[in-house]
């Protein structure tokens, strides 16, 4: 299910994704974050090397912050909710939630911002134009 303000991708819990205790490894979390925020662009119709390709940036984490709740486990099916949380210049910040959705039980929420980087010089640019105009509703 994913709304103009939130978009929900399904997660399957690997057995690489585990520890020795057969729980989700907390970086892993990060990982499945990434994913969904990726598959959005996709979903919206951005692919990430195109971006870097055509229209010469790259999007970058600067800051990320994670609340762990409870925990996931080997074969465990989840969904990573993620939406934008604030939209800058140059910057967003997206919210995530991590759940299980045969439990209702929240695993972890977190936030990552952001940042749209020329992909040349590394240093911050203004979020181009066709991006911006598909998010107005995300936000």
């Amino acid at each position: 299910m994913t709304s103009s303000k939130e978009f929900i991708w399904p997660i399957r819990v690997y057995y690489e994704d585990t520890d020795s205790g057969g729980v989700v490894y907390y970086a892993n979390y990060l990982k499945f974050m990434e994913r969904a925020r990726t598959e959005w662009l996709r979903y919206l119709g951005f692919e990430q090397d195109l971006l870097a390709k055509q229209e010469g940036i790259i999007f970058a984490v600067r800051r990320a912050e994670i609340e762990f709740i409870a925990p996931a486990r080997f074969n465990d099916a989840l969904e990573v909710r993620v939406g934008i949380a604030e939209l800058k210049r140059a910057s967003m910040i997206f919210r995530h939630e991590i759940i299980n959705p045969s439990s209702g039980t929240a695993l972890c929420s977190g936030i990552a911002q952001i940042a749209c980087i020329d992909a040349t010089k590394l240093r911050p640019r203004p979020i181009p134009e066709s991006i911006l105009k598909e998010l107005p509703d995300a936000v």
